[in-house]
């Protein structure tokens, strides 16, 4: 069970790094 808890962890770390570079270089995209 705690391997899920790391998992979701690291994907919503994921998730949010996606959002702040998406708001502050949308040329990337």
């Amino acid at each position: 069970m705690m391997f899920f808890a790391i998992l979701a962890a690291v994907l919503a770390l994921a998730a949010i790094g996606y959002l702040v570079v998406a708001l502050v270089r949308p040329e990337w995209f």
